[in-house]
């Protein structure tokens, strides 16, 4: 046990369990029995307030181990999360600023509301919010995975049910004041999360390479590392076998990452378009620290950190590397508040993302499907509810299935929501696909998308199925026909998936057209795109 790590970490965290719930009264709405209020902060939020609160939300506690783990394992190839993170911005600067646009004018409050807005159909509405809960679900449990890793190094998590006590009781107190104080919470905590990361990395980045030898002994060591292993893909630099699947793994993470219903639901709280357009300039900042962050696996490496084995597989849980490296290179006391901030920085996304899965599952399937006429407060109460099954669903999953499958998981989970972008995103921008034709492209790429993931296979885990989400293109097929041979390049399958998902959607509207199909109603008008912080709601939230 790592007392005085132990003591520094307790003490933040007890912080922050103020502060959660404190946020209650933060900037407090006329009352939080009301979805706009509860799970979205009253739709007021300033630029720094959402700087922090979708920062928070985007580089989670799993991405501040994950991705050092990765390097650390596979070398260049971890390193597709920072060109992701920057081509991902001037991406989504303009979609985003239309969303809120349209969704203020009608009070929309989660990406199928505009989707049954735009088309008129609660079956393609129904589609995205099920999408949306799904890859929703594991992203939560790998917050865990992250706040595990520090736990282990701490010595507070052994094996069996009671060892994940303290996780499970942390989620309890995540529970109590997100159920209480709703979106305000997590946007509260998260200046002092990200305030702990930026000081834990700068100190980490200039620190410990200077322990070792500096960068060029460093990246020396790293290198002899993977030259000594068989694998083809790892390696200090990118490959012919791995440049693709990085390019397209980059490229879709950041069309998937704003789909995401948590990453709308920090945006849709903002007050205003403004607010919007400078995060978008601003939030390449957390990319910076993430490509120094990611460096750290090498240090690990020239530092000869070892993974803590997890007693549940007997395998090493190379999630554990950083907590590790900061354990035995740091004194006792920064060790701590640098576990404080890994495990603070799994409760914020975790709650923002409890919250979007909950908007969804209210307004979408329980306010569509079961209690049409339910008042605002029926609603709130019923997303809070609903927050509370999806936090244990996910402590429930850790603690009864092994851990790496909620990683395999998240990988099917990006390839799931990347099925909604056309629905989503496209539909902010043109109505020319029927409704039909998004209805049956979901159904091919995620179709298609789930063949493909289930024949990849890990013979060093001892996986058959579901084992990642890097496909060589020799195993690409279209009834039996392989159009790339035996090729082994790789490719990411959200791409591949989302391509049939639109050729489909592509076909089938045409058709439609021609056949003069009825293409649905659409409530929105021109001009909700260019609606300003000052221009009222002038429609109620349930009038569609």
């Amino acid at each position: 046990m790592q007392w005085t790590e132990l003591i520094v970490f307790s003490a933040l965290f007890l912080l922050v369990t103020v502060m959660g719930f404190v946020a209650a009264r933060w900037q407090k709405g006329e009352t939080l029995e009301h979805l706009d209020e509860w799970g979205l902060g009253g739709r007021k939020f300033g630029s720094w307030i959402t700087w922090f609160l979708v920062g928070g939300d985007l580089y989670t506690a799993y991405t501040f181990v994950a991705v050092p783990a990765l390097m650390f394992g596979a070398g260049a190839t971890g390193f597709f999360a920072l060109p992701y993170t920057v081509i991902l911005y001037p991406i989504v600067f303009l979609p985003l600023v239309r969303m809120w646009s349209v969704s203020r004018v009608h009070g929309y409050v989660t990406p199928a509301d505009f989707v049954k807005g735009r088309y008129g159909s609660h079956w393609l509405a129904l589609l995205v919010a099920i999408t949306g809960i799904v890859a929703t679900m594991p992203y939560i449990a790998l917050q865990l995975v992250g706040l595990e890793a520090v736990l282990r190094s701490m010595g507070l998590n052994g094996g069996g049910i009671l060892g994940h006590l303290p996780l499970f009781i942390a989620f309890v107190i995540l529970a109590l004041y997100t159920y209480q104080s709703g979106l305000r919470a997590p946007a509260l905590i998260a200046f002092v999360k990200d305030i702990l990361i930026y000081i834990v990395i700068l100190v980490a980045i200039v620190y410990l390479p200077s322990k070792f030898g500096g960068w060029g002994e460093i990246f020396n060591d790293a290198q002899a590392k993977f030259d000594a292993t068989p694998a083809k893909t790892d390696g200090i630099l990118l490959n012919s076998n791995n440049q693709l699947q990085y390019a397209t793994l980059a490229l879709g993470s950041a069309l998937a990452l704003f789909i995401y219903p948590h990453s709308l639901t920090g945006i849709l709280a903002s007050r205003g378009r403004n607010v919007i357009k400078r995060n978008m300039v601003a939030l390449p900042a957390y990319s910076l620290v993430l490509g120094l962050l990611a460096l750290l696996g090498y240090v690990a490496i020239s530092a000869g950190t070892k993974p803590i084995v997890n007693q549940a597989t007997g395998r090493p849980d190379t999630n554990t590397i950083v907590p590790e490296l900061f354990g035995a290179n740091f004194p006792s006391w920064f060790a701590g508040i640098a576990f404080a901030a890994i495990g603070i920085g799994a409760l914020v996304p975790a709650a923002i993302m409890s919250i979007a899965a909950a908007n969804l599952w209210t307004r979408n399937v329980y306010k569509e499907y079961i209690k049409k006429h339910a008042t605002p407060a029926e609603e709130a109460k019923q997303a809070k509810l609903a927050s509370l099954v999806v936090k244990f669903g996910a402590v429930a999953f850790i603690v009864f299935v092994d851990p790496q499958f909620s990683i395999d998981l998240q990988l099917i989970g990006g390839v799931m929501i990347l099925q909604t972008l056309p629905a989503v995103a496209i539909a902010l921008y043109t109505r020319w696909f029927h409704v039909y034709g998004l209805v049956a492209g979901w159904i091919g790429g995620m179709g298609y998308g789930m063949w493909l993931l289930y024949n990849i296979g890990n013979p060093a885990i001892n996986k058959a199925h579901f084992a990642g989400s890097a496909l060589p293109l020799g195993k690409l097929s279209i009834f039996g026909w392989h159009p790339f041979g035996a090729s082994t390049v790789q490719i990411y399958v959200g791409i591949v998936a989302l391509t049939v998902n639109l050729l489909v959607a592509v076909v089938v509207t045409l058709i439609a057209k021609k056949a003069k199909v009825f293409n649905g109603t659409d409530q929105t008008d021109p001009s909700d795109y260019h609606v300003d912080e000052d221009s009222p709601r002038v429609k109620p939230v349930a009038a569609h």
